[in-house]
């Protein structure tokens, strides 16, 4: 029998048997959120996607944006439990599972918007039958199910050490099918020499294999768009672009997790600031990455004014779309300054006192030149769809935004409170990141090759299941830490091992 130290029994396997009001309370809200999708999407089966707003040339609409989104936020489990691991950066340690149940999670989810988008569920299964690997479509499908098979035998090599402790010491008042659960999936583990030098080297493995795949998987589904004729798709630059904002939207909706399991699972004593320091540098250089391509696409695209390409690129930056393009440049403008501050502040809190007025009033002049250059847009290209009340609106909340931001950078709140500064700065990055899938799939269907302009709004019966798949979304990480601890416990028990001065 594998024994386990009591603090951690009592902090991280005990309130798995524990179902208080809390989790009562979170389940029943997650299941009023649910209903209404699900209400929404029998009846979309029944009268067919007319309830939707799909149509010629709409073909693909917000549950094409959640898919791309899903898919995207899957990437935080990779670089999480597979780069790091081989990197072998030990403060990855404590979060490691719920970045794979993240991966796992989110590609399920992902996986129910196609079913939802394809009308009938059995065409699912007709793709498998009659697909042919010529198409695009069936590319991200193979994609889409090797990711998710290899998530899920990841997820499960890293849980079987702890399923065997859960075994070993579940307590006598435990429900009988826990018990059965625990003992069948623990494989008659026992955590001899032998089971642990294979199971690391297969996790090795697994963790070699994963990274192409899932780099793969978000590289393949760019394909779909840029391997059309259609406007705005046709760029090489899709595949890398779709990675880093995966990477970038992983790693901000991971914080939020891990915000939540260490805020309501009482997991702060695992869960040190160290990680939120540590991680949050790569989603600094994220974030730059991801300005870096934005950048090139608009510049490119605006410059060479070419007839079919321009008029997409118009509609997002003083057209119809223009609000979701502004906001989301604003939502990223203002992440980035939350995380880069508290370092800022940090590095040395002489020179911050005597440069952050300067740096308030750099934020103040590029916001005032932001003004100027989209309301001067308008009256430079002369084009039939501007809305001038929009823009001066759009252009008045990004100042605002970047002026309040300036001031809050001259107080040192952020750098006393990094949990919630990451918190609130991963927020707006994934708001900021799905009006980016919106800014890339809606513009371009809505001004098609053959097609030049129709419109698009999505339905009530499409909001409410895409808020249903948040739900079911949130549902699956709550039933899953209540079956299994949301930190590892042998990898845990192994740093203590490697770093005997470590607390617990």
């Amino acid at each position: 029998m594998q024994t386990i130290d009591p603090h951690d029994r009592e902090a991280l396997i005990m309130p798995l048997y524990r179902f208080n009001r809390t989790f009562w309370v979170t389940l029943v809200a997650l299941i009023v959120v649910i209903a209404p999708g699900v209400i929404f999407y029998v009846r979309q089966l029944y009268f067919g996607l007319g309830v939707t707003d799909l149509t010629r040339p709409v073909f693909w609409g917000i549950y094409l944006v959640n898919f791309i989104f899903l898919i995207g936020v899957s990437m935080a489990g990779t670089l999480i439990s597979a780069v790091l691991q081989l990197m072998n950066v030990h403060w990855r340690r404590p979060i490691t599972r719920i970045a794979e149940a993240l991966t796992v999670f989110g590609l399920m989810i992902a996986g129910l918007q196609i079913i939802v988008d394809m009308g009938r569920p059995d065409r699912v299964f007709f793709t498998f039958i009659y697909g042919r690997l010529q198409a695009p479509l069936m590319w991200d499908i193979a994609s889409l199910t090797i990711y998710l098979l290899t998530a899920i035998f990841a997820l499960y090599l890293q849980l079987l050490p702890d399923i065997a402790l859960l075994r070993d010491n579940i307590p006598a008042q435990a429900p009988a099918w826990r018990k059965k659960i625990y003992s069948l999936l623990s494989l008659n583990w026992h955590g001899n020499f032998e089971q642990w030098r294979r199971l690391k080297k297969v996790i090795t493995i697994v963790s070699v294999c994963i990274i192409p795949v899932g780099i793969s998987l978000h590289t393949i589904t760019s394909w779909l768009f840029s391997t059309t004729v259609q406007p705005g798709w046709k760029s090489t630059i899709l595949g890398p672009y779709f990675v880093i904002g995966a990477i970038f939207s992983g790693i901000g909706l991971l914080f939020i997790v891990v915000s939540f399991a260490r805020h309501f699972l009482h997991l702060r004593t695992y869960i040190s600031l160290g990680f939120y320091n540590n991680l949050s540098w790569i989603f600094i250089i994220m974030s730059a990455v991801w300005f870096y391509f934005t950048g090139n696409e608009v510049l490119i695209l605006t410059a060479e004014q070419e007839t079919l390409e321009f008029p997409v690129m118009a509609a997002k930056l003083w057209g119809e779309f223009a609000p979701s393009f502004w906001i989301m440049v604003a939502l990223m403008v203002a992440a980035t300054w939350l995380l880069v501050m508290p370092k800022f502040l940090s590095a040395s809190p002489k020179k911050a006192s005597v440069l952050q007025p300067h740096v308030a009033l750099a934020s103040a002049i590029t916001a005032a030149m932001l003004f100027t250059l989209v309301k001067l847009s308008p009256k430079v290209t002369a084009l039939a769809a501007l809305n001038t009340n929009s823009i001066l609106l759009i252009s008045w909340l990004i100042i605002g935004l970047l002026l309040l931001l300036s001031i809050a950078s001259l107080t040192r709140w952020f750098k006393n409170h990094l949990v919630a500064t990451t918190f609130i700065a991963s927020t707006l990055v994934l708001v900021g990141m799905w009006l980016e899938r919106w800014n890339i799939i809606i513009p371009t269907v809505t001004h098609a090759r053959l097609i030049p302009y129709t419109i698009y709004n999505p339905t009530i019966t499409e909001v409410f299941i895409t808020i249903s798949a948040a739900g079911i979304f949130v549902l699956l990480f709550v039933l899953f830490f209540k079956l299994f601890p949301a930190v590892s416990l042998w990898e845990i028990e192994e740093e203590r091992r490697s770093n005997p001065g470590s607390s617990h």
